[in-house]
């Protein structure tokens, strides 16, 4: 299966989701970005809000700064803020690609991508990897690529140049998509993610069961199912 959606942040200013709805399967916006609340992406609540009320499916992702696993774990906390009280049927995706962020190598980058993936699963939430293809390659460990859901960028190839397993692909910068004014972001993605994350009781989503009940009224016994929350 192939979903084709669109991120998307302030730079797009404000969208017509009225008129993007019938164009994607899926959407993931920015919630912030750096460690502190009032980083929040200005468009984020409005974006969640209007998306949602047109039944598109949306993720989230995180902008990342962070040079340490404590800063990364004080970014986990202000995406945390940010996201609380809603629910996505995609993943949290940690952004990473800040230069001098790469720079640091491959066990702090990786250390510090765990730092964050660890604090947001503990708080409920399936969470994955951004990253373009060549420090995605290079710059993060084994179990980093196959831990986490990776969401890999790469734009005009036919297909991305990073060799281990990934969900879904950025491909373009590029998009053009009525409803949204200039350049937007085109992903594809491979599976089912709001299945997946509704089963496993993520992002806010908690199953319901059904229990069985017998109630006795003089002399008559009733008997039914009720809707009961896990």
């Amino acid at each position: 299966m192939t979903k084709n959606g669109i991120d998307v942040s302030e730079h797009q200013g404000n969208i017509a989701w009225h008129e993007v709805k019938d164009k994607i399967d899926f959407a993931i916006i920015r919630a912030g970005y750096g460690r502190l609340t009032t980083q929040i992406d200005k468009y984020f609540q409005s974006n969640y809000d209007r998306a949602t009320a047109q039944s598109i499916p949306v993720g989230a992702y995180w902008y990342s700064y962070a040079m340490s696993e404590d800063e990364a774990r004080l970014e986990a906390m202000a995406c945390l803020e940010i996201i609380k009280g809603k629910k996505f049927e995609y993943p949290i995706f940690f952004d990473v690609e800040e230069q001098k962020v790469l720079a640091l190598g491959r066990e702090k980058v990786s250390a510090i991508i765990s730092a964050f993936c660890e604090e947001l699963e503990k708080a409920g939430y399936f969470v994955g990897l951004y990253m373009s293809a060549y420090p995605l390659q290079n710059v993060t460990t084994d179990y980093i690529k196959n831990r986490y859901a990776v969401w890999v960028a790469h734009y005009g190839v036919s297909k991305p140049s990073y060799s281990g397993r990934y969900q879904m692909w950025q491909k373009s910068s590029t998009g053009k998509i009525g409803g949204i004014a200039g350049n937007v972001d085109i992903d594809e993605c491979y599976v089912d993610y709001p299945a997946i994350i509704k089963e496993a009781e993520k992002n806010g989503y908690v199953k319901r069961k059904q229990a069985k009940i017998t109630i006795e009224i003089e002399d008559h016994i009733y008997s039914g199912l009720l809707d009961e929350q896990l």
